[in-house]
């Protein structure tokens, strides 16, 4: 079944609506969040409450063109929240190390500018990414929206390490420059 159909089971409040979803979507939203918690039993509570939640927010929302992406928001969000919940009892290194790799490009979230042109940043940032070619977009995406490590992506794009530290490096040079140019003071 289409993501059409299955968000419309939704709207219908239909409960194969969930397991239609599971089977089409389970494995890659599990992987997900796994690659973000680094926990199986985790991922998979990540996974189930992405249900629970895409239940209670299809209506108003109908992702019928964009289903995945719409699950995975979620997803990343659910994960990333038991990350920080983690973190409170122990500091997790690897999520500052990510935020502090990006602070360098990206303005500040407490400026009220910044969160009044939220939409505007994001439409800046989505023409930068549609300016990349195909690997060095997938390499950004991998590292900062799915959070993979330098050592998962240098496997993945048959890279070194190094190279793919250098990569990214670049790549922020370039989402600042182009931030700059857009008018974002940095």
């Amino acid at each position: 079944m289409d993501d059409s159909g299955i968000v419309e089971r939704y709207l219908q409040r239909d409960e194969t609506a969930i397991a239609l979803t599971k089977e089409r979507y389970g494995a890659r939203l599990r992987a997900l969040s796994f690659g973000i918690t680094q926990d199986r039993e985790t991922a998979e509570e990540c996974e189930n409450d992405v249900y629970l939640e895409a239940w209670s927010s299809i209506p108003p929302h109908e992702p019928r063109n964009y289903l995945y992406a719409f699950l995975a928001r979620i997803a990343r969000h659910l994960s990333l929240n038991r990350c920080r919940d983690r973190a409170r009892l122990k500091r997790g290194a690897y999520l500052v190390e990510l935020s502090a790799e990006l602070e360098q490009c990206l303005p500040a979230p407490d400026d009220l500018a910044c969160r009044l042109d939220e939409m505007v940043l994001r439409e800046a940032i989505n023409d930068f990414l549609a300016g990349l070619d195909a690997e060095k977009r997938n390499l950004f995406i991998r590292r900062y929206w799915y959070l993979d490590s330098v050592a998962m992506l240098a496997k993945r794009f048959g890279r070194t390490e190094g190279s793919v530290k250098t990569a990214l490096h670049r790549l922020r040079a370039q989402l600042k420059t182009h931030l700059e140019k857009e008018g974002y003071v940095l």
